[in-house]
């Protein structure tokens, strides 16, 4: 049986460090992934689109700007700490960039959440490709 001879208040001081690590090797190893322009799929930015209609329908219930906003930002570096193919739409800076955007027009220039939908679809299919998109 393996044996600690360490308190767990010592322990406990250790994994905020070590977390911190092995998060940063994630990022550093998802730098080259992240440097690359990707194009986006056509579900990709059907579900971006979801994403935005909801955020609008979100507006409309109450969520204010800075909260929504706070948690997207959140949301896309939790994302972004993963490799590229477990991702979803956010899987460059480019489309991490159309998605905040589009949602800080949800609030900052307020629509019907089907007209902002379609804002997103017609920004982000021009950019959509013929490639498949990431399967697992």
């Amino acid at each position: 049986m393996f044996q600690l001879n360490a308190s767990p208040t010592c322990i406990a001081s250790l994994l905020p460090t070590r977390w911190k690590a092995r998060c940063a090797l994630l990022i550093l190893a998802a730098v080259p992934a992240l440097c690359a322009a990707r194009e986006p799929s056509v579900k990709e930015c059907v579900e971006g689109s979801d994403f935005i209609k909801n955020a609008a329908l979100a507006r409309d219930s109450g969520v204010t700007e800075d909260s929504f906003l706070a948690r997207i930002h959140e949301d896309i570096a939790v994302i972004q700490a993963l490799p590229p193919k477990l991702r979803w739409f956010v899987q460059d800076e480019e489309d991490a960039e159309l998605l905040i955007s589009a949602a800080t027009d949800v609030f900052r220039k307020p629509k019907d959440a089907n007209v902002h939908q379609r804002d997103f679809l017609t920004a982000c299919l021009p950019k959509a490709s013929s490639k498949p998109h990431y399967r697992l």
